[in-house]
């Protein structure tokens, strides 16, 4: 089969959408439409299907994805072989995944620290959410990713090696000059009645499981498309928002931060493959873990908010 082709469906599959999969492959969409097309006719049974937002794998498609990932990754790793031994590279950069809210600040500060320590090293960084970094280091297009155990939770994979590295409370940005900034812990009911808006599906239902537990309603309002986008509707007015508490040191100065009484916490993790790690993976999962309070529990507690 052709991997432009097993290319096409990966990227379909991981946009969600066939006109931005065409886009990104600088093809055209009826292109895109028959290469998927073709691909289903060959296997005899549908791989994606339509939905409101765009399309998605069926059950059979799912599996062609997860294989066809490794695949299309090992045909990268041995072009990027052949070319750093023509071109006399020594070793291959290291490839980094990181949520976006440790792709902010601690990840590239493990990075600085890494560099400093063991001297020059190529290295690339990309941002992604949990489940898709994960199944990234699984395929082996990433040698670490560091990520949450937030709602749904990580999968146990026999092919990646889990690190736990430690607890992470969310706190509640707000406007600079909202009536509770600087005003300390507050509990979450204080905040029920407030607008507020998420960005992804495992921090509102971290939000939304708190709310429950102290017996109200978080009015989950507003949807915005990225962090970024979530932060820049808190700074302007339009609502309040949960986020993570190692994104704090890394926002803008026109919002601000307050602790939540008994706050949701997440387990931040390090994944790095089983088969061909990185050398440089130990070193940067040691300077990872640093990045973590003293005194933060070496093993993640039994349950979680």
């Amino acid at each position: 089969m052709d991997l432009l082709v097993w290319r096409a469906f990966v990227t379909v599959c991981r946009l969600g959408s066939l006109s931005a999969a065409a886009e990104e492959l600088g093809h055209t969409q009826s292109a895109v439409s028959r290469q998927i097309a073709g691909l289903e006719r060959r296997l005899g049974v549908p791989l994606v299907e339509r939905h409101a937002r765009g399309v998605r794998p069926t059950p059979a498609g799912e599996v062609f994805r997860r294989h066809a990932l490794v695949a299309l990754n090992e045909a990268e790793r041995a072009v990027r072989a052949v070319r750093d031994l023509r071109d006399g590279v020594a070793g291959r950069p290291l490839a980094v995944g990181a949520t976006p809210s440790l792709a902010a600040g601690v990840v590239p500060a493990a990075i600085r620290r890494l560099l400093d320590a063991e001297g020059p090293l190529g290295w690339s960084l990309s941002p992604g959410l949990s489940a898709d970094l994960h199944d990234r280091v699984a395929a082996g297009d990433l040698d670490v990713a560091v990520v949450t155990d937030a709602p749904p939770g990580l999968p146990d994979d026999p092919r990646v090696e889990r690190r736990f590295l430690g607890v992470d409370a969310m706190v509640v940005v707000l406007p600079a000059g909202h009536p509770r900034a600087g005003r300390g812990p507050v509990p979450v009911e204080a905040l029920a009645g407030e607008t507020w808006v998420e960005d992804n599906d495992g921090s509102a239902a971290l939000l939304r499981r708190h709310a429950a537990r102290a017996g109200v309603t978080a009015r989950i309002d507003l949807t915005a498309a990225d962090l970024p986008g979530k932060i820049a509707l808190v700074a302007t007015g339009h609502a309040v928002a949960l986020i993570p508490g190692v994104l704090r040191s890394a926002l803008r100065t026109d919002v601000t931060t307050v602790a939540l009484v008994d706050p949701p916490t997440r387990g931040v993790y390090a994944l790095a493959p089983r088969r061909d790690p990185h050398p440089s993976t130990a070193a940067l999962l040691d300077r990872l873990a640093t990045a973590f309070t003293p005194g933060a529990p070496s093993a993640p507690p039994a349950q979680r908010t």
